[in-house]
C-alpha cells in the first residue's frame, strides 16, 4: 500500500516538473521514507504529457566511475529532450557519485547556455552531504524538496497503525509488512536501514576515525532517547571515546543522516550549541523499538512498564516535531527542551516569537506539571501545553 500512498509533498513536485525548466530539483532526505516513490508517483502521473521524455538511473555503486557514469546519463537524456522537445532526468543515490556537484553544474550550465529543456530531480539519502555540496557549487540553481520520516496519520492511513503501534514500531513504510514477526521486523531494520545508512551514508559525510566508536553513539543515543545526558556522561558509557568534541561531532552526523539529534537547552533567543547536556532524541521510534525487541521485549509487554513506556511515547513526540519540520532551514521552528534542576519541560518549539512548550504525560493519571508552571515563570511569551492525561489527548495531537 505504500506505493500507492500519496505523500502530501507529490502536488509540489509535480508542479515543478510541468513548469519549463527553471531549477533543479533535489529531493533529499533519510533512507526508507519514500524519497523514490515520490519521484517515480510524479513520474507516472506525467507519463501522458506529450513532449516530455523520462529517463532514470541510480549511483548506487558508482563511486569509482561516477563522473562518466553521471555525464552517461546525462547525454542519453539529451538525445531524449532532443526527440521528444523535453525530458525529466531523475538520478537516484547522487551522493555516490565522487564529486558529483562540480559535475552536475557543468552539465547543467551546458544546457543553460543552449536553451536545452532538460529538467533535472537529483535523489539523495544523506541530507546533510547532499545540502553541502548543493551550497558548495550549486547556489541558485535548484530548489529542495525534503522528506521527513513518516508521521502518525500517513501510518496509520496507509498501514491501519494504531498509535501505540506507531510509536513502538515507528516509521519505516517497507518494515511494516513484517511487525507480525517482531524478531524478524527488528534483523530487517537494524540490517537494511541502521546498518545501511551508517555505513554509506554517516561515514560518507566526513572522515570518520573511529566507526566502531560512532555506531557506539548511536545506539547508546537511541537507548538513551528522551533523557538528558552530558557527554561526560556519555564518555563514563563508551570506551576509547576520546573527548566530548568528537562525541558531538559524530552526533552531528548522525544528525544529518536523519537517525538520533542532541537537543539543545531552550536559552531564549540564543541556541546553545554542543552544550553539556544535549537531550537524546530518536527521529523515528523504530530505532528503539529495534533495541527493545532484540533484547527480548514486546509492545505489550513494554506498556507494562511505566518508566520505559514513557520514554517511548516522549520521543515519539519529538520524532513527530521532527518530521513536521524536516527542512532544518532558519525559518522553520527550532525544536529544544528546558530544565532547571528537577523541573523539566520536555519540549521547546520556538517560530520567531511564538514559543511553545510541550509537557508529555503517558500515562493515564492527572499529575501536577510543576516545569510548565516554573517555564512560563521565566518565558512568559510562551504558551504552555500538555499531552496526554490532563490535557490534548496524544490521538488527537498526532492526527
Amino acid at each position: 500500500m505504500a506505493s500507492s500512498f500519496e505523500r502530501t509533498e507529490l502536488p509540489g513536485l509535480i508542479q515543478r516538473l510541468q513548469e519549463p525548466r527553471r531549477f533543479l530539483q533535489v529531493v533529499a532526505g533519510p533512507r526508507q521514507v519514500g524519497k523514490s516513490t515520490l519521484v517515480r508517483q510524479a513520474l507516472d502521473k506525467l507519463k501522458a504529457r506529450p513532449g516530455l521524455a523520462q529517463h532514470s538511473a541510480s549511483a548506487d555503486g558508482q563511486a569509482a566511475t561516477g563522473r562518466v557514469w553521471l555525464a552517461s546519463q546525462w547525454e542519453t537524456a539529451r538525445l531524449l529532450a532532443t526527440q521528444a522537445g523535453a525530458c525529466v532526468l531523475v538520478l537516484d543515490e547522487i551522493q555516490h557519485v565522487a564529486d558529483w556537484t562540480r559535475e552536475v553544474k557543468r552539465l547543467w550550465d551546458e544546457d543553460a547556455a543552449s536553451g536545452r529543456d532538460l529538467r533535472v530531480v537529483i535523489l539523495g539519502s544523506a541530507p546533510l552531504l547532499i545540502a553541502q555540496g548543493l551550497t558548495e557549487s550549486m547556489a541558485g540553481r535548484f530548489e529542495v524538496t525534503r522528506l521527513g520520516h513518516w508521521r502518525f496519520q500517513e501510518m496509520r492511513d496507509a498501514f491501519g497503525l494504531s498509535l501505540d503501534e506507531f510509536i513502538f514500531y515507528g516509521a519505516y513504510p517497507g518494515a511494516v509488512d513484517l511487525i507480525g514477526d517482531p524478531q524478524r521486523w527488528a534483523r530487517y531494520v537494524n540490517d537494511a536501514l541502521i546498518e545501511t545508512t551508517i555505513g554509506k551514508d554517516v561515514l560518507m559525510m566526513a572522515p570518520v576515525l573511529k566507526p566502531a566508536l560512532l555506531r557506539r553513539v548511536f545506539d547508546l543515543a537511541r537507548r538513551y532517547s528522551g533523557q538528558i545526558l552530558s557527554y561526560q556522561k556519555m564518555m563514563g558509557q563508551l570506551d576509547d571515546a576520546g573527548n566530548t568534541t568528537t562525541l558531538a561531532h559524530y552526533l552531528e552526523l548522525l544528525e544529518g543522516a536523519g537517525m538520533v539529534c542532541g537537543l539543545q537547552k531552550y536559552v531564549g533567543q540564543v541556541v546553545r550549541q554542543r552544550g553539556s547536556s544535549p537531550k537524546l532524541q530518536v527521529f523515528n521510534t523504530a530505532l528503539m523499538g529495534t533495541a527493545a525487541v532484540l533484547a527480548g521485549d514486546r509492545l505489550m509487554a513494554l506498556k507494562q512498564q511505566p518508566e520505559r513506556w514513557g520514554r517511548f511515547v516522549e520521543s515519539a513526540v519529538g520524532a513527530e516535531l521532527l518530521a513536521r519540520h524536516p527542512e532544518h532551514s532558519s525559518l522553520s521552528p527550532v525544536i529544544r527542551y528546558w530544565n532547571n534542576g528537577q523541573q523539566e519541560v520536555d519540549f521547546v518549539v520556538q517560530h520567531g516569537r511564538d514559543v511553545i512548550a510541550l509537557e508529555v504525560k503517558s500515562s493515564t493519571m492527572v499529575r501536577p506539571a510543576p516545569g510548565l508552571e516554573a517555564f512560563v515563570k521565566v518565558a512568559p511569551e510562551a504558551r504552555p501545553m500538555r499531552l496526554g492525561a490532563g490535557g490534548v489527548p496524544l490521538e488527537l495531537w498526532f492526527a
